[in-house]
């Protein structure tokens, strides 16, 4: 067990201390517990890590909102610990650390397993909307519906005792932690980069996930050059809790067997060698090796003169206030006529003035809504509610800002901007069934 500061996570060992170190990463709304019927038989060869994410579990609070601030955290903790290169297994959220560890760096990780994994998790705007049901809500619907995304019918129905443990496991973490992970699933998109992932790599789905199935399993294994796929039969979401033999099968032969040796930048030799059938963990090279911006710094590139363009960041922006989906609408029924208003509206009302840094993005939420009521302008009041909810306004939030509007602005206008609001928020705060 650990003391926990802010930039690193909670985590317990099982396993011989002279072991290589293999890391077991959790799913989002799971503690390290997922993994208990993995470790007994894992921890005859390895040192097993298992970490918990912040707010889950009991581990402090301190939310991350990124897939990178996680993998950094991650690897803060092991630094600490002496821990230099490992094996690594996570599911979901936890496979996306892996992903992480395996692209920006390499020398650490020496096998790879990801499940119930995917490049991209659903869309942004699943993710976002996920997080204005805890916001309005709190964890209680997520927790409820929790065993149908994780487990087959089957399953849930034959183990109460275990679907009762997926419900208060989530209704205990912490939803800020929670939130600012679904913030992290909703910007990761590593589709591009997956030619670059070079440790071998086993990608493991449960043949029912319905929530990253082997669809997206099958995009892993395509794009990354050294993976293999494994489809576990009779499984769903949280393969390792409901078919826990058959993934630890799986984990000791591939780690048993895809152990890549550690190669020195700067000879391009083995430095330590694999044994053939047990990994060995490789221990940093005796003489430190200067890091590669020491021995050839990159050459600085000339900056173009003036302002850069700011339409790729308002669009970036554009797409987190709105949604993707809203967005590709809107540019996609543009056409020839239309679409140098759309360039216009995303370079200058996003790139330029929502993306200034003198109000946050609850602020502005909070003056847009205004001035689309005294505009009269219910159809972007409707998608600006939206946004509102993405930005971080509650329900509560939204009410009293109208309430406000109601009393500068007039009865009439508030009265109607209250109609479509309250369908908005109605349709943004129930959890899909």
């Amino acid at each position: 067990m650990s003391e926990t500061p802010s930039n690193t996570l909670q985590y317990r060992f099982d396993g011989p201390e002279e072991a290589p170190v293999l890391i077991l990463g959790p799913s989002l709304g799971t503690t390290w517990h997922m993994w208990d019927r993995q470790v007994p038989e894992l921890a005859k060869q390895w040192r097993v890590l298992r970490f918990d994410l912040p707010g889950h579990g009991g581990a402090p609070a301190h939310p991350a909102g990124s897939v990178a601030e996680l993998t950094a955290r991650l690897l803060a903790t092991l630094d600490a610990l002496g821990v230099q290169r490992f094996g690594y297994a996570g599911c979901a959220l936890g496979g996306a650390v892996g992903v992480e560890l395996a692209l920006r760096h390499p020398e650490r990780v020496a096998s790879l397993v990801l499940i119930a994994a995917s490049p991209r998790f659903g869309t942004a705007d699943e993710f976002r909307q996920r997080g204005v049901i805890v916001r309005t809500n709190g964890l209680d619907p997520i927790a409820r519906t929790s065993p149908d995304r994780w487990f087959t019918h089957g399953f849930a129905a034959a183990q109460p005792a275990i679907t009762e443990w997926a419900v208060q496991m989530v209704r205990t973490t912490d939803p800020g932690c929670y939130i600012a992970a679904c913030e992290a699933l909703a910007a990761f998109d590593v589709r591009p980069e997956l030619g670059r992932v070079g440790v071998p790599t086993l990608v493991l789905v449960g043949s029912e996930d319905q929530v990253t199935g082997p669809a997206e399993a099958r995009t892993l294994v395509a794009g990354i050059p050294d993976a293999r796929l494994a489809v576990v039969p009779g499984a769903s979401h949280l393969v390792p809790v409901e078919q826990p033999a058959a993934v630890t099968d799986l984990l000791v032969t591939h780690f048993s067997t895809a152990w890549q040796p550690l190669i020195d930048p700067g000879t391009g030799q083995i430095a330590i060698l694999a044994a053939p059938v047990k990994p060995v963990l490789a221990a940093p090279p005796p003489q430190p090796t200067a890091p590669i911006a020491e021995i050839a710094p990159p050459v600085a590139q000339p900056q173009p003169a003036g302002r850069p363009d700011p339409y790729d960041a308002g669009l970036k922006v554009r797409r987190e206030v709105l949604g993707d989906a809203h967005v590709d609408r809107e540019l996609a029924q543009a056409g020839d006529f239309s679409g140098d208003f759309q360039e216009l509206l995303t370079r200058y009302a996003w790139g330029e003035v929502w993306n200034r840094p003198g109000l946050d993005r609850r602020s502005r939420s909070c003056v847009t809504l205004t001035a689309l009521v005294v505009g009269g302008h219910l159809e972007e009041l409707a998608f600006h509610t939206r946004a509102a909810l993405r930005n971080g306004l509650t329900p509560d939030e939204i009410k009293e800002v109208l309430l406000q509007a109601a009393v500068y602005c007039g009865i009439p206008a508030a009265n109607s901007a209250f109609r479509v609001a309250q369908q908005v928020i109605l349709e943004e705060t129930t959890l899909a069934e």
